[in-house]
């Protein structure tokens, strides 16, 4: 016999939660298969097998609570048998389902069934089986329900069957005539309560914190895509063919913030207390939509990249965030961020800023807009972009030159890439 262990958790992580089981117990195993996945508040893990052999017992089940290097099951040879599993009490609700609509119906009532004259379902001659809906339709009608016609699945009485039915004749001793009912929507309408993933609840705790310490503030320009574009088309079949990945708009924008990095150091720098740490690398995030949530993973020292490494690195990202594979060490540090809203046909944001880092660009979908150029009016491809930023460490005229140079560098792509 051997245990399956969870993962030891970094130093940041102190739970997970047991996300999928892969095998169950009796099923054959063998090493390096994916027994079950665990997910933190960052990444989700996964527990792979040791040994060949049979599952022959698990300890913890689907959205529990696990701790690092805890015992989830046992794994034994070929010939083990696999424990006997003490099958869980049912719930009030399960077995309420199980015993069927009938006899659910009659139970609770504490009175026997009929059928009715027409040979449908039967009806309970005390009706205890009413929705908290349909109840307040029989209290505000004054309604027997026991004389209501059921016209449910489940031989159960509908809003619709209360609505219809006809109130009994007034009695004497009726004060006033029964309320009439508030007209209820018909159809679905449903709800569904699902608890936040910890990625997701980690992602919201983040934000959260950034909008109630930093002081975020955000400064706009606009971007004439046309050298860029004009740059690509000329170059992309060569690049291809030379590089084996296609040359996208995001390697010239994260060329460009290097550059504009180099230039202003304090908006590559953070804030720790009452200091500011200036870094002298430039590890830029590139925000990523995934599954589960958006997650930035980490280009390290992008001022020694060219555009192909950018390029490759970015898909390679993409490709491990689809696959639910990125690691913690792919989205730790970084000294400045980019998210591309226009990929989803954003026109303008303001995004927020990833703690402790103090900047974040924006980019936005390309659209073709009338603009001044040379004196007369053209038609150009156009970008707003967007750097949101602390203003308690970062000054406005910085925050404005920045995105500038930026602007500057991608209307005229050939500056960056000759280091002018």
């Amino acid at each position: 016999m051997a245990d399956i262990k969870v993962p030891v958790f970094s130093e940041s992580v102190s739970e997970g939660t047991l996300l999928t089981w892969h095998k169950k117990p009796g099923d054959a195993i063998k090493r390096g298969e994916v027994l079950a996945e665990i997910e933190t508040d960052k990444v989700v893990l996964e527990v792979t097998a040791l040994q060949d052999g049979v599952l022959t017992s698990v300890a913890k089940n689907e959205g529990d609570t696990v701790l690092s290097e805890e015992v989830l099951g046992t794994v034994g040879d070929a010939g083990s048998a696999p424990a006997a599993s003490t099958p869980a009490p049912a719930t009030s609700q399960s077995a309420d389902q199980a015993a069927g609509p009938v006899a659910t119906e009659a139970s609770a009532a504490g009175t026997a069934t009929h059928p009715d004259s027409t040979g449908n379902a039967p009806q309970a001659e005390r009706r205890d089986d009413l929705s908290p809906a349909v109840r307040k339709i029989v209290a505000e009608k004054g309604l027997d329900a026991a004389q209501i016609p059921a016209t449910g699945p489940k031989g159960n009485i509908t809003k619709a069957d209360a609505l219809n039915a006809t109130a009994p004749a007034a009695t004497a001793q009726s004060a006033a005539p029964a309320p009439v009912a508030a007209a209820i929507p018909s159809g679905p309408r449903t709800e569904q309560r699902v608890p936040m993933t910890r990625i997701r609840a980690r992602i919201a705790e983040r934000l959260k914190e950034v909008q109630n310490t930093a002081a975020l503030l955000t400064t706009f320009n606009e971007v004439n895509m046309q050298p860029a574009m004009d740059l690509r088309k000329k170059y992309q079949d060569q690049f291809v063919a030379k590089h084996g990945v296609k040359l996208g708009f995001m390697s010239l924008f994260v060329r460009a913030a290097t550059e504009a990095l180099k230039a202003f150091p304090v908006v590559n720098a953070s804030v720790d207390g009452k200091d500011i740490i200036y870094h002298g690398f430039y590890d830029i995030g590139i925000a990523v939509a995934s599954d589960r949530g958006l997650v930035v993973p980490i280009l390290r020292d992008t001022d020694n990249m060219g555009l192909a490494t950018i390029e490759k690195e970015i898909a390679a990202y993409a490709q491990k965030a689809r696959a639910g594979k990125l690691t913690m060490e792919d989205m730790t540090g970084g000294t400045f961020s980019i998210t591309n809203g226009g990929t989803f046909g954003s026109m303008m944001s303001t995004p927020i800023i990833n703690a402790p880092q103090s900047a974040i660009l924006g980019m936005h979908n390309i659209i073709e807009r009338p603009i001044a150029q040379g004196g007369q009016v053209v038609i150009a491809p156009m970008m707003y972009i967007a750097l949101s930023y602390d203003h308690r460490i970062i000054d406005g005229k910085e925050a404005v030159q920045f995105l500038v140079m930026i602007k500057n560098l991608l209307e005229d792509p050939a500056r960056m890439l000759l280091d002018l």
